[in-house]
């Protein structure tokens, strides 16, 4: 194809037309392939200079190559015109306060029973304990009976629950029903703690509620000793409070249990010299002892062969312990004030 200046002057014409006109981005990179791409008409201009005459051949180069730079020109000082054009009317329908301060974002967190039981299960999963659950509602049997606790024994007296409308089910009192299920299901070696909510119709004060959190334990093997659960209450009470705190075990009775023993850790707010808190320099944090034969047999397991200790513990009585909490209804009562301190 044969090019001359004057076809170059045309070419320059409508693209000053077509650029200036352009309304967007986009229309202006169509533009850009049609005059300048491998099939656009400057660039086929250009592919045509050497069919002109040598005298002529000169002067088309030196106008394609000013017309090329100054359609780039074109391009680029359009396109800053639109984005300008773009920013303005942003501008102008979307604007900012820079006045405006925002509410600082807080970031959630676990409740402080949550952060005991994560703690209580990591302190045991370093001695090998497995987590066993077991149901709320609960038959008298494995509540009561099957731990030696039978229908006229005094303890149902501190066990009152809350009972429901099918004969002998009620809502447990305690987690040691697990213990009675899980010796049923398994057989030794039994290494487990069972977590969970427990229920009592007990009169809400700082001590005490009608519904809380317990964790039982239950260890039954061959050979399982009185000083191998004295071990296990040092090591749990010492990994739990610190080793700052001084722990106290004496004796105790409970149906299930023989012997029976208690723990205790030396407050953390006075260091065991006693204060209106402690009453005494030492707050109790579980009960304990050897597994009674009697409720092994209940769960199926020879007491003959084999012997376990269990230890029952409150984990709001533990999360008051640890933070130093004078009064339970606190982590109920979803005050944001008092649950950011955890």
């Amino acid at each position: 194809m044969s090019v001359n200046v004057g076809d170059l002057d045309a070419i320059a014409v409508d693209a000053r037309q077509r650029i200036s006109a352009a309304a967007d981005e986009a229309a202006l990179n169509q533009l850009r392939i049609d005059l300048l791409g491998k099939k656009g008409a400057l660039t086929g201009a250009l592919r045509g200079l050497g069919s002109l005459p040598a005298d002529q051949r000169a002067a088309a180069g030196a106008r394609a190559n000013a017309l090329k730079a100054e359609i780039e020109n074109l391009l680029a000082l359009r396109t800053r015109e639109l984005q300008s054009a773009r920013l303005q009317a942003l501008g102008d329908q979307e604007w900012v306060d820079m006045t405006f301060v925002p509410s600082p974002v807080r970031r959630g967190h676990l409740h402080p029973l949550t952060l005991i039981l994560r703690e209580v299960k990591a302190i045991f999963s370093r001695l090998g304990y497995e987590v066993a659950l077991g149901p709320q509602v609960e038959d008298e049997f494995h509540n009561f009976e099957a731990l030696n606790i039978p229908q006229e024994h005094p303890a149902r007296d501190t066990m009152d629950s809350f009972y429901v409308e099918a004969d002998h089910l009620l809502l447990r009192t305690h987690t040691s029903p697990v213990q009675i299920r899980y010796m049923q299901s398994h057989k030794p070696p039994i290494r487990i703690i069972a977590p969970g909510a427990v229920y009592r119709r007990d009169a809400t004060d700082p001590s005490h509620a009608s519904q809380f959190y317990q964790f039982e334990g239950l260890v039954v093997d061959q050979d399982i000793r009185l000083s191998d659960l004295k071990g296990t209450i040092e090591y749990f009470a010492l990994s739990l409070f610190g080793p700052d705190r001084r722990i106290r075990i004496v004796g105790d009775h409970f149906p299930f249990t023989e012997p029976s023993i208690a723990a205790a850790v030396s407050c953390g707010i006075c260091g065991g010299a006693g204060c209106r808190s402690c009453k005494g320099g030492w707050l109790e944090i579980l009960g304990a002892g050897m597994v009674h034969p009697q409720v092994l047999r209940n769960g199926g397991i020879d007491p003959e062969h084999y012997s376990g200790f269990a230890f029952g513990a409150g984990l709001d009585r533990l999360a008051m312990l640890k933070y130093n909490v004078s009064d339970l209804r606190l982590f109920l009562e979803n005050d944001v004030r008092f649950l950011r301190q955890f």
